[in-house]
């Protein structure tokens, strides 16, 4: 499996102070150092992490995959056929919220998704849909026309270690053979940490694993290269 580093939480630090320490950009350059695949970055509507001239810098300095985190917006959708990463995942936003609380209703809303993926996949941007583990919000993704779709993990996440994480861990497995057997990639992410990762070597077909606030959490303890070498041992260990 491929490793995808968010960086979010780096820019959360930097905000806290509204000055330019620490830097995204030498953040994401150690990141990819270390071994990363790839970096991603949610530029939120309300801006509270990302902004978006980190997102150009990011494109214009770094030589890797970005994946660009959006909701299903309009200006979000200039923005990323101006910007033209390599990847866009298209997650759900509330403004109120901590973190992204759950997967994208691609089932109630194929028409507006659709169309509103149609621009960014004829731009050659890979379109991937962040959803739960969930027969119908698959086949929706496949409807839709995007290239992969991303399984939420929180759920397992949070019933890691309890009564439920079998029932939990079942649903990413099964979601995951049934996405690659109608022809989707299949990414993951929210919630991984060095704990619970490794279960993700038991499940098949999925590509990458887009892991941010454990790896930026840990890195204050050990460094941020060590962090992100540490998650890829356990990456990819088979």
């Amino acid at each position: 499996m491929l490793l995808g580093v968010n960086i979010d939480h780096v820019a959360t630090l930097r905000n806290a102070r509204g000055e330019n320490e620490p830097s995204v950009i030498e953040a994401a350059k150690i990141c990819i150092k270390a071994g990363a695949n790839g970096i991603t970055a949610h530029l939120r509507e309300d801006r509270r992490h990302i902004k978006d001239n980190d997102v150009y810098l990011l494109k214009n300095e770094l030589k890797c995959r970005l994946n660009l985190e959006m909701a299903a917006t309009e200006e979000m959708q200039k923005i990323a056929l101006d910007l033209l990463p390599d990847a866009c995942c298209i997650v759900p936003e509330r403004r109120q919220e901590i973190t992204t609380e759950g997967g994208l209703d691609a089932f109630s809303n194929k028409k507006y998704l659709a169309d509103f993926v149609k621009p960014l996949l004829n731009a050659g941007i890979e379109v991937s849909l962040f959803i739960t583990p969930d027969e119908n919000q698959i086949k929706a993704a496949r409807e839709i026309g995007a290239h992969f779709v991303e399984l939420h993990t929180g759920a397992f996440s949070n019933a890691f270690g309890k009564n439920n994480e079998e029932f939990e861990f079942k649903r990413l497995y099964n979601a995951s053979v049934l996405a690659n057997n109608i022809g989707l990639n299949v990414n993951a992410g929210h919630g991984l940490n060095y704990s619970n990762v490794h279960r993700m070597n038991e499940i098949p077909f999925l590509y990458e694993l887009n892991i941010g606030h454990s790896i930026i959490s840990k890195s204050l303890f050990i460094g941020l290269e060590s962090a992100v070498v540490s998650m890829l041992n356990i990456v990819n260990k088979s």
